[in-house]
Parts: structure tokens; sequence; C-alpha cells
């Protein structure tokens, strides 16, 4: 009998110990799917954000498929009709050369500055073999009567017609119910999301970021005239001033980027630094990429684009440094672009973009009126014999940098994405 009890014990041991095995089992299942689950999520998070260490980006995701423009008014439709219209000039210059380069020159509201910037071009040595697309911020009269008087070249305009400077009571332009300074909308009934610094949005100041935005994906994949070039394509702003041979220089330049700088991304016309005219080497210089006179290929654009969600949510209003900060770190380092060792190019504005617009007020660089050019100036003086030096470490934005702000409203963000896809692109 005492036999058959301690079988009777043991078997119960046995159960209770393989019961307890089960249930820790289960427990230990339960917690690694926890954790992968945790994992997954952050993951996904950082995918979408594109998020770095010490860079604001915000923790959400949009299905972009289902993001829409904002309601135009009358005059955003008419932009958008004139958009479509065909270039002027094809009377006077029928055909464009076959390895043309086309010119992108985008505008704000400074009148002055666009004449001195369109003097300058009508100078340039193959201005009449390629097309020359200004891109407007809006819709300025004064603006758009300078342009359709050129004469040197095949000339389209494109107008942005979701600008904020064109809806006057709706965003993207001001709203009677936006939030005002650094109105707490969790306190204040009022429309918007603070950037890092606790300021709401400025619609001139978004305007900027917009405008160059909606400009790259409608060069690039709206236009008929452009959509299919598969060359360079060379932008420059209204504050430029563009040598006589930036053309034929930035020919060479595209042209020996292969075979002298294979990791050149770009072709630049000025340093990266705008305050210099070149170093006076005979060698070509490969450096970060600069905001004056820049140009590269369709191949460049679709990397561009696929970084369009760290472009839009990176809380800097400006495009330069957003690119600058999240999406040429993105390329892998180091990013540089090829220029010649004299600029063709130099930024002449003193002004911002949204002051002295007035004619008889306008503020302007008078350096930049009454600058003179040297022989050497003016001629191509790209030469192929010559080596490339690389200025391997420079000062400047880079990833990590947070930003300036006031690119925080999730309406900003959102806007900005449905124009990465408002073609068809997938992002």
């Amino acid at each position: 009998m005492a036999a058959s009890y301690r079988k009777a014990r043991g078997k119960d041991a046995a159960l209770r110990r393989l019961i307890l095995s089960v249930a820790l089992g289960v427990v230990l299942l339960v917690l690694l799917l926890s954790i992968n689950a945790l994992i997954e999520s952050l993951t996904s998070i950082s995918s979408e954000t594109g998020e770095r260490p010490g860079v604001r980006h915000y923790n959400y995701s949009f299905d972009v498929k289902n993001l829409k423009l904002p309601k135009q008014n009358e005059l955003s439709v008419w932009l958008e009709k004139r958009n479509r219209m065909s270039p002027r000039n094809l009377d006077l210059y029928p055909n464009l050369a076959e390895d043309h380069i086309v010119i992108v020159l985008y505008v704000h509201n400074r009148p002055q500055y666009l004449r001195v910037a369109l003097d300058s071009l009508s100078l340039v040595a193959g201005i009449n073999e390629t097309l020359l697309i200004v891109s407007h911020d809006g819709y300025f009269e004064r603006m758009n009567k300078i342009v359709e008087s050129i004469k040197f070249c095949q000339v389209k305009q494109i107008f942005a017609p979701y600008s904020p400077h064109i809806f006057s009571n709706s965003f993207p332009g001001i709203s009677p119910f936006d939030c005002k300074d650094k109105d707490d909308p969790t306190k204040v009934k009022c429309e918007g999301t603070r950037d890092q610094y606790g300021n709401n949005r400025s619609p001139k100041i978004a305007s900027l970021k917009h405008h160059w935005w909606w400009m790259m994906n409608t060069v690039w994949d709206g236009l008929k005239e452009t959509r299919q070039h598969s060359g360079h394509i060379l932008f420059i702003e209204e504050d430029h001033f563009i040598y006589p041979n930036a053309y034929r220089n930035l020919q060479s330049l595209t042209e020996l980027k292969p075979e002298k700088c294979p990791e050149c991304y770009a072709a630049n016309l000025a340093p990266s630094d705008v305050k210099s005219k070149g170093e006076g080497w005979e060698a070509l210089v490969a450096e970060r990429i600069g905001n004056v006179g820049y140009a590269f290929n369709r191949t460049v654009w679709r990397m561009i684009h696929r970084n369009a969600r760290q472009f839009c949510l990176f809380d800097d209003y400006n495009w330069d440094i957003t690119m600058w900060a999240t999406v040429y770190p993105s390329f892998g380092e180091p990013v540089y672009t090829l220029r010649a060792p004299r600029t063709s190019a130099v930024h002449f504005g003193k002004c911002g973009l949204h002051q002295g617009q007035d004619e008889e007020e306008a503020c302007i660089d008078e350096g930049g009126l009454s600058l003179e050019l040297e022989d050497i100036d003016r001629v191509p003086n790209v030469k192929s014999v010559w080596k490339v030096y690389q200025h391997k470490r420079q000062e400047g934005y880079r990833a990590g940098f947070k930003g300036w702000g006031g690119w925080g409203d999730i309406r900003d963000h959102k806007l900005c994405l449905t124009f990465a896809n408002m073609y068809g692109a997938s992002i």
C-alpha cells in the first residue's frame, strides 16, 4: 500500500512539473511576441519618418494615396491652366539643341532682381539653344510682364497654383481660424501645429519650401516639355547673376563628370560658399552641393524623390538646409558636386524674399548691378585635361542638425507629401 501511495504522489508531482513548464513556456512566448512587436513598431516609425538622432521629425504616418490637394479658388484654377500653355518664342527658336540643358529660374516677387538676372541670361552663350522655365511663387503681374518680354530663347512660365500668396482666407494661405504666434492649440481654439520652438506657421515663410518642392515635382514629372528629359536641368534664382560662359561651362562639367568625378551627383556654376568666386586653380573642384546654379539629372531626382518623407517632415522652412540635413546624407557620404575653379554665377541679393518688393523701394545689392566681368569670364574656361581637387571637409549643415523650425504644421507636411504624389510617383 505504501508503494502504491508513493507511485500516486510521484505521478502528481510529474503532472505539476509538466503544467508549470507549459505555463512558463506560454509566458516566455507572449513576452517574445511583445518584444518583437515593439521592435517592429519602432522600426516602422523610424522607416516612415527617416528619423535620425538629433533631427526633429514627427512620429506619425500618412496614407499618401488619400491625401488631397486644397480646394482651389478661381485664380488657382486659372494659373493651373496657364501652366499647360506651350512655351513662347517658338517662332523665333523652333528647335532645341539635341544636348540642351534645360534652365529653371524660380522667382518670388522682386522685379528689380529679376531684371538683373534676365539681363545676365540674355548674354549667355548658347542660351538660344535651350528652354528657359520660369517658376513663379504665386502670381504677381509685374513679374509676369517682365518674363513675357523675354526674346532671347524659348521660355515657359509656370505658376505654383497652391502658393499661400494666392489664398487670402484659407490654407495654404491665412485661415481665419489659424493659431497665431505661439498660441497653444490645446489651450486656444485655433488650428495649427507648432514647430519645435513653439511657433505657429507663417504662410509666407512656408511658401519658400512649398514652391521649391512643387516646382521640382512639376518640372521633372509634370510638364510635357521636361518629363521625358534625360539630361541635366540647371536651377537658378532671381538674385543670381549668370556669367556669359555659364552654359558652355556647364555643358563641359556634365560631360566630364562621369569620368572625372563619378562620385559627383551634380554640377555647380558657383562655389558652395556664396562669398567665394573660386580658387583660380588649374583644376576642377569637387565639393558639397551649393544652392547657386546647381544642375543634376533624373537619376538624382529619383533619389531625392524617394526621400520625400524626410524632406516633408523635417522642421526647417528652408529647402536647401532640409536637403543638406536630411536628403543628401541618405545618399551616403560624401555627396559631391563638380565645378570649375572660377565661378560662373554669383548671388547678388541682400534682401530677404519679403523685403523691398515695391518697385520704388526695392532693396538691391548695387555691387551686383555694377559687376565688372574679366575677359576669362566671357568665354568657356573649363579644360578637360584638369585633374579634380576634392574639398573633403567643409563647414555647413549636416545630418543631425535639428532645423531652424518654421515647418511644424501638419497641414504643411501633408501638402508637401501631396505634391510628391500628384503626378503618380510613389513615395
